[in-house]
């Protein structure tokens, strides 16, 4: 019997040229008879092929299609076309990228970390659009700066740090020192926020997880990078209402966030909010996770709330 060929991330990938700017999406179509239509926003320090894992694990529920966010992913820069890369021009992308891309079709939208930030700016900013969503799935998602746990000395420090990283001649010295490949290797597994990601990386893939590290170093826009850090550490989401109901997925010992506070400021925006746990100890799954890998990501009470969604459609 032949073995059957494994699909791959670039099996889905094709161009994306939007608002000037080049870049790629990914389209998974739906198995069998499903019309589920997944939006998947990914977070920071992401590509396509980072969140391939999930795309499949949410293609069990329907189609799935994944943008690259500008500057991210190898994606072209919003500096590119005289923008700079704020939370509001991020919003004001991903509406272009529905109105394009879905018409008169409704959608759920599935936003990881600060890709939900940049829906939930977006449902904000383009109401209507809001009427096209059926749900919005948050994983590890969040609404304002108070919700990080980092002390205030720390907090001042890394947004410094982000507004110097905004120039360019501090990016250039960033994309040709600091984030060097052999400078990547040698440092980036020793820094606290690294040590909790490899952690959890099984010994036999550290190699596979630090050459994909060096590669999204690479590939993310250094400017988008840090203007995009410094935006979400002053983020306040809070105020206009989202009359959509929402499913977070938290993660209990999350090491950036108080999980209350942001259980608390969700309900503040959205109609209704359920909230579920994912089993694990990490912020986010590996940059090199399987679909195995992420499902505790994606806990059963989610599950159920996609298969009920389906057999609406």
């Amino acid at each position: 019997m032949a073995k059957k060929k494994s699909v791959q991330a670039a099996d889905y990938i094709a161009p994306l040229y939007i608002n000037g700017m080049q870049g790629r999406m990914l389209h998974m179509p739906a198995r069998g008879r499903k019309k589920l239509e997944i939006l998947y926003v990914y977070g920071h320090h992401s590509s396509l092929e980072r969140w391939w894992g999930m795309i499949e694990l949410l293609n069990q529920y329907g189609s799935v299609t994944a943008p690259d966010l500008p500057g991210f992913g190898g994606m072209d820069s919003l500096y590119k076309i005289g923008e700079k890369p704020t939370l509001d021009t991020m919003a004001d992308y991903l509406a272009a990228f529905i109105k394009l891309r879905y018409k008169r079709k409704r959608i759920v939208i599935v936003g990881l970390s600060y890709g939900f930030v940049v829906a939930t700016r977006m449902l904000q900013r383009y109401p209507q659009l809001a009427k096209k969503c059926d749900m919005v799935v948050s994983i590890v998602g969040f609404t304002h700066h108070s919700e990080f746990t980092f002390s205030r000395p720390r907090m001042l420090a890394y947004r410094a740090l982000c507004k110097l990283s905004t120039t360019t001649p501090v990016s250039i010295f960033y994309k040709n020192v600091l984030l060097h490949p052999t400078v990547i290797r040698l440092g980036y597994a020793k820094t606290y926020n690294a040590k909790k990601k490899f952690a959890a990386v099984a010994q036999k893939d550290k190699k596979q997880a630090m050459d994909f590290e060096v590669h999204l170093w690479r590939c993310n826009d250094i400017r988008t990078h840090a203007q995009t850090n410094y935006d979400f550490l002053k983020l306040n989401n809070l105020g206009k209402r989202v009359k959509l109901p929402l499913w977070h997925v938290e993660v209990k010992n999350d090491n950036y966030f108080d999980h209350y506070t942001v259980v608390e400021h969700l309900r503040t925006i959205y109609d209704d909010v359920n909230v579920c746990t994912a089993k694990t100890e990490v912020h986010a799954p590996s940059v090199i996770a399987s679909k195995k890998d992420v499902k505790p990501f994606v806990p059963r009470a989610l599950q159920q709330a996609f298969r009920d969604l389906a057999k609406k459609q």
